[in-house]
């Protein structure tokens, strides 16, 4: 790996102890990338750089908490939590992954990447929150203990309800689209009209894997009665999930609807869950929300009754059916320019958007793309560190990209010509020859497709 982490003005939080140590742990991480695969005594430079960036960050992690008590900082019990959830879990599994493998390349970049990532993304979120340059992404979420207990109940249900082993992708869902599937809203209130809200999202291979194989159907595509019965699937997981929290007793079902997925990200923009878990279960993902205090807004999905329920599922499948638009994942570190062309070709597109190599990473693996424009140059991890790593999974090896670029010149063509990107796109093109470009390239696909 040649990655580096490049620190910049916005990284400051203006505390300058927190600083300094922030410009530590980065200069740790980018002397582990610089000797990467250099060295025949590699494991041992792994061994000693890793255990020191380990030491750093948690005497870091100490002082921050020291801090944050002492000026009374409101979200001091969340942030401590984030940093419990790397030093106990986080980083113990990476470390284990290194010992088992005997310090293999692949878990070193693994550790690597995965570290340098958390630390980017915490640093410009959670530790800006402290000063108020910014605000935390996890404010009102349920204890610890209480979210635990719930991952608990829900990989034994997963694995009674479909024999299925679980395991937890992210304690931390923010509503990331991953794969085709079916997002079905359960609204319960009590006798004080106060709401206690369900999402939950099934995967459409898990649900063609479960649901559709025990009613021995072997369809390659949902149906009404698959989605019939998922419904009450979902109403059985959730009743059973009360039965595990006396205080859920006291709610009873008033409400369920099938969002789409922008209804369902929506909920995510006004406000984020109480507690948003994300499974993996071998057999495709699944992932459960509860909201509170409210949801339910106009247009939010269309309340499923006795009367309508066939009528609003033949429409949900239809609309799913129209809405199969070529998707497309655009990387670039600049708001401006992701903007720009996102808003350039989502009529025609599904348009999604990273903002960085390990966050496009994330998103091709949930929700695999049709294609990919790729910004060439990115700090941290640039465009052709990201299609290498595009080329080196078997899985997604194949996937079309597109090169973003502010110029096109022999040599930056001549670095990633054998990773065969599909071509190169100038940011100083005219927004309509973009857009010219992009059609294009589909349209010869299709046409090659056809032949």
């Amino acid at each position: 790996m040649s990655n580096q982490l490049v620190w910049h003005e916005r990284f400051n939080i203006g505390v300058e102890f927190i600083d300094r140590e922030h410009r530590k742990l980065f200069s740790i991480m980018n002397r582990l990338f610089a000797n990467s695969g250099k060295n025949e005594n590699s494991q041992w430079i792994y061994q000693e750089g890793i255990k020191y960036f380990k030491e750093h960050a948690m005497r870091h992690f100490a002082e921050e908490e020291v801090y944050m008590a002492s000026i009374g900082y409101p979200g001091f019990d969340t942030h401590r939590r984030l940093h419990d959830n790397f030093r106990r879990k986080t980083v113990p599994a990476l470390e284990r992954e290194l010992e088992l493998s005997n310090y293999s390349q692949e878990a070193v970049n693994h550790f690597m990447g995965v570290c340098a990532g958390w630390l980017i993304g915490h640093t410009l979120t959670e530790d800006r929150a402290i000063t108020g340059k910014t605000v935390s992404k996890w404010v009102g979420v349920l204890p610890e203990e209480e979210q635990a207990a719930l991952r608990e109940v829900i990989k034994q249900l997963l694995y009674d309800l479909f024999r299925l082993k679980a395991r937890v992708i992210s304690g931390h869902y923010g509503g990331e689209k991953f794969g085709k599937g079916i997002y079905y809203h359960l609204v319960y209130a009590n006798k004080q009209g106060e709401k206690w809200e369900n999402i939950l999202v099934f995967e459409e291979k898990l649900l063609l894997n479960t649901v559709g194989q025990l009613m021995g159907d072997n369809s390659s595509e949902l149906d009404t009665l698959m989605v019939n019965a998922t419904r009450y699937t979902a109403q059985q997981f959730v009743h059973r999930i009360k039965e595990h929290f006396p205080a859920a007793e006291q709610y009873e079902l008033k409400e369920e609807s099938l969002l789409t997925y922008a209804q369902f990200t929506a909920t995510f923009e006004r406000e984020h869950p109480q507690c948003s878990l994300l499974f993996d279960t071998g057999a495709g993902y699944f992932a459960y929300c509860v909201i509170a205090p409210q949801l339910l807004h106009e247009g939010l999905g269309t309340a499923l009754t006795a009367e309508n329920v066939m009528s609003e599922i033949h429409e949900y499948l239809k609309k799913s059916e129209v809405s199969q638009k070529k998707k497309i994942l655009l990387v670039d570190d600049s708001d401006v320019v992701r903007q720009a062309i996102k808003g350039l070709l989502e009529s025609d597109y599904q348009v999604s958007a990273a903002n960085s190599g390990f966050s496009a990473i994330r998103s091709i693996t949930l929700d695999r793309p049709d294609l990919i424009l790729l910004d060439y140059e990115m700090p941290v991890c640039d465009g052709r560190q990201v299609l290498e790593m595009i080329r080196s999974e078997k899985e997604i090896a194949d996937i079309p990209v597109i090169f973003l670029t502010g110029r096109v010149d022999a040599e930056s063509i001549r670095k990633v010509i054998d990773l065969k990107p599909e071509g190169y796109l100038a940011k100083t093109m005219k927004p309509a020859e973009i857009k010219k470009s992009i059609d294009n390239y589909f349209s010869k696909k299709e046409g090659a497709r056809m032949e």
